[in-house]
């Protein structure tokens, strides 16, 4: 079966960062890979790797080890490593402006002020990749987001953080069995009903 999805998890290396918000895509693809069995232990092109399948479909989970603004230098190698292009790569990172417990699943756009995805659509020029955007919420006021996104994960908010990884996983898997829009329905608010 040949490789046709690369999912990568955003986040800084190293077990300072290991429980921050930014770091909730590592989680959320750490989480994708244990229910299935997949190891994230090869060491290549900047990050960590592990292949499996996924609903029927081969994937390459990828976290990469450099520090987030430079993610996109690790996806490009991954990407010319095994030939596909932007349209075949998942990209799962936090989002200040969704609440803690919500996920937006879609394709294209601009980076939304993440240094991440920016870094991405510099080195890929291509902004085709899908994000699985994982809510982290705003920061109290007077503290900045840089600052905020850096914390942990307060622990009142761990129940909810356990809740939306498993969703999110759940998410990918729909995507890859039966494609984005249906995906898109599993996890993405429906607009509020008007009144009659």
């Amino acid at each position: 079966m040949a490789l046709d999805t690369v999912i990568a998890g955003l986040g800084n290396p190293g077990p300072r960062y290991e429980r921050t918000r930014h770091n909730a895509g590592f989680l959320l693809v750490n989480a994708l890979a244990a229910a299935h069995g997949i190891g994230l232990r090869q060491e290549r092109h900047g990050a960590l790797l592990g292949d499996g399948t996924i609903a029927g479909r081969r994937c390459l989970l990828v976290l990469p080890q450099v520090f987030m603004n430079r993610s996109g230098e690790s996806i490009r190698r991954i990407l010319c490593y095994t030939g596909l292009d932007a349209g075949s790569l998942v990209v799962v990172h936090d989002d200040l402006d969704l609440p803690l417990g919500r996920l937006r699943l879609r394709r294209g756009g601009g980076a939304g002020g993440h240094r991440g995805v920016a870094s991405i659509l510099e080195h890929l020029g291509d902004p085709a990749f899908t994000r699985l955007k994982i809510g982290v919420g705003r920061p109290p006021e007077g503290v900045p987001a840089e600052a905020y996104v850096l914390q942990e994960f307060a622990a009142g908010d761990r129940d909810a953080l356990r809740e939306v990884l498993a969703r999110g996983a759940a998410a990918l898997e729909v995507l890859l069995g039966r494609g984005l829009e249906a995906a898109m329905n599993a996890c993405n608010p429906a607009p509020p009903r008007e009144a009659p």
